[in-house]
């Protein structure tokens, strides 16, 4: 029997520890390999999410103050329970995402992470001890828990982003209001059960699946009780969302759009950077805010460049990601693939060509598009401009390391980058010279749970992971001592 089986998607509401229909109906999920549907899931409303509120409100209290010790362990349990279950997730994000069955089993191992992470901060969450410089008083400095937290998240990382702010929130001793997207809720069933079964007592987190997300996210950042709202997506929807937030100076936290470069410079060990090119680019088909977005490859290297990537692109095999010997599987939507080819279509148009493309079987259903590689991209083509989120790769040329640097700058997203330069200090150079919060030097990864993750500019406000994500969800409070002298 798999874990959808054991599911029971049409009570996909948890609030106050209970399973429940939603006030809205319900609403289909499907596999976006072939379309059909694999589940029917209750549609929350906002009165749902009212109830989630008082849910999380009523937890808040006792939450706050249990020891860290025992917050640590309910993390750590949940870690191990996420292993313990990692191949039935895995199956269950194939389903509902789409992505290759190898990206599958890599999100889950990324975000069981994300608890044990957090479950070792816990118990980090440290204060300091201050004399004032006038004397006469002493500064001491501790971390609360902001309060009822509003968790909002994306379809193309199921598993890791929500434990990327579950994992933080629960830590620092948050209760959670949560809205998994619409296109994958069933993935957040699963590990919200598994956090049951770790011991997380009633209220701690809730969980609304809906297609309203506007009415739904809109009464949390109405309702006076919320004070924290942590988003990941659209630069768009950010912007709406940090509009209503400023409505009630609602701490927020936005990991918005990227359109990350990645950076070839004449020396660089190509094999290598052919190496991280597949995985910065095609990783999760592409689909991934960190994802190389548009490569500047020197024009000394750019033939043997294209060449070498061409090759491995043009091997990927492509098809249902149920096939596990598939490496690229469907776009989330039908919306996405034209988008994608939109995209690809004007490049073409503009004088691009199509270096090297990878197959897609005759008669797979879904929604696929082929890996891509473009050549002679215009820098000022919208492939180039835009955020692709697709398996396509537009190639510009350079010489000029001071104009490849304004024209990679020149993107409002400043999310990732990658650079791959044969001398490391140059390198190194680069990346302190690329607007973005996140560089890869020589590699195509740049997320880890210890490290900070965000962007600059319009890509997003605060970090993720790393001892920062643990302060994203506390206030600093100061207690100021009287002292006087001693008689």
């Amino acid at each position: 029997m798999s874990l959808l089986d054991t599911l029971d998607p049409a009570r996909g509401l948890f609030v106050g520890g209970r399973w429940t229909t939603g006030s809205a109906g319900r609403f289909d999920v499907d596999d976006p390999a072939d379309g059909r549907v694999i589940a029917t899931v209750a549609n929350g409303g906002p009165a749902d999410a009212t109830a989630a509120v008082d849910a999380a409100d009523a937890a808040a209290a006792t939450w706050a103050a249990t020891p860290p010790r025992e917050r640590s362990q309910v993390l750590h349990r949940a870690y191990e329970l996420m292993m313990r279950d990692r191949d039935d997730l895995a199956a269950l994000i194939v389903a509902e995402n789409g992505k290759s069955r190898a990206d599958a089993l890599s999100e889950v191992a990324y975000a069981a992470e994300f608890l044990r992470w957090y479950g070792e901060e816990a118990v980090r969450v440290e204060g300091r001890y201050g004399v004032a410089p006038a004397g006469g008083s002493r500064t001491v400095v501790t971390y609360r828990p902001v309060g009822v937290a509003a968790l909002v998240t994306p379809w193309n990382f199921p598993a890791a982003m929500a434990t990327r702010k579950v994992g933080p929130a629960l830590a620092a001793g948050c209760t959670v209001v949560f809205k998994p997207a619409a296109e994958t809720p069933l993935t957040a069933f699963a590990i919200t059960r598994l956090l049951t079964e770790a011991g997380l007592p009633a209220g701690v987190v809730n969980v609304v699946p809906t297609t309203d997300a506007a009415g739904v996210v809109t009464t949390w950042l109405e309702d006076p009780r919320v004070r924290k709202i942590s988003f990941t997506g659209s630069t768009r929807v950010g912007k709406l969302l940090l509009r209503q937030a400023a409505d009630r100076v609602v701490n927020a936290s936005m990991e918005l759009g990227g359109n990350a470069p990645f950076v070839v410079t004449a020396d660089a060990d190509l094999d290598a950077a052919v190496r991280g090119a597949m995985v910065a680019k095609f990783r999760g088909c592409g689909q991934v805010c960190v994802a190389a977005n548009r490569f500047y490859v020197h024009a000394d290297v750019v033939d043997e460049f294209v060449a070498r990537f061409g090759k491995e692109v043009e091997a990927l095999r492509v098809g249902p990601s149920s096939d596990a010997a598939n490496a690229i599987g469907p776009l989330i939507s039908p919306g996405a693939v034209e988008k994608v080819t939109s995209l690809v279509d004007d490049a073409l148009a503009r004088g691009a060509r199509i270096a090297a493309r990878a197959a897609v079987p005759a008669g797979t259903r879904g929604y696929f598009v082929a890996p891509t590689v473009l050549a002679d991209v215009p820098a000022d083509a919208d492939v180039v401009r835009e955020e692709i989120f697709g398996p396509v790769a537009p190639i510009v040329t350079w010489r000029d390391p001071r104009q490849m640097l304004t024209a990679v700058n020149a993107s409002e997203a400043g999310l990732a980058a990658y650079v791959f330069a044969g001398d490391l200090q140059y390198a190194m150079r680069l990346g302190e010279s690329i607007e973005a919060g996140m560089v890869g030097i020589n590699r195509g990864l740049v997320s880890d749970p210890s490290a900070p993750f965000g962007g600059v500019k319009q890509s997003g406000l605060g970090r993720e992971g790393s001892h920062e994500g643990l302060h994203e969800f506390t206030e600093p409070q100061t207690l100021s001592l009287d002292w006087p002298e001693l008689p």
